[in-house]
């Protein structure tokens, strides 16, 4: 399984990434080092989407609050990238893919992402990876 971060990436072009405590969706806490990931900076943080593919380096899950009972599972991660992205791909892009249920990778790249717009790590398919392995 691939996934993909949006988060707050100030410099695209670093070649490790630190991203402390990350809420995670869609099978997003299940990530661990050595799985491929996309990097998305984040719209909300003044990104523009889709930056870098990379390799995580360390994956390590972040325990619970005591006390609260409903909680997103989060996950400290590291990542060493491997490449540029070559074409642009976020919000603007993939907003027409709103049929969320027509199985195409765009849009299911746009629910994931866009339908609740925090950021997140994601668990995406084999084709949503094959599709953005196409922007670099």
């Amino acid at each position: 399984m691939a996934f993909a971060i949006k988060a707050e990436i100030r410099d695209p072009r670093a070649q490790t990434f630190a991203f402390p405590a990350q809420k995670t969706m869609y099978g997003g806490k299940h990530i661990a080092a050595g799985d491929t990931i996309f990097l998305f900076a984040s719209e909300n943080e003044g990104g523009q989407g889709l930056v870098a593919r990379g390799v995580v380096t360390s994956a390590e899950a972040v325990a619970k609050k005591r006390g609260i009972a409903r909680q997103t599972p989060r996950v400290s991660i590291t990542i060493r990238r491997t490449t540029l992205a070559k074409r642009p791909l976020g919000r603007s892009e993939l907003k027409a893919s709103a049929a969320w249920k027509d199985g195409r990778p765009e849009t299911e790249l746009n629910f994931k992402f866009y339908r609740q717009a925090t950021d997140k790590i994601v668990g995406i398919s084999d084709d949503a990876a094959v599709f953005l392995g196409t922007f670099f």
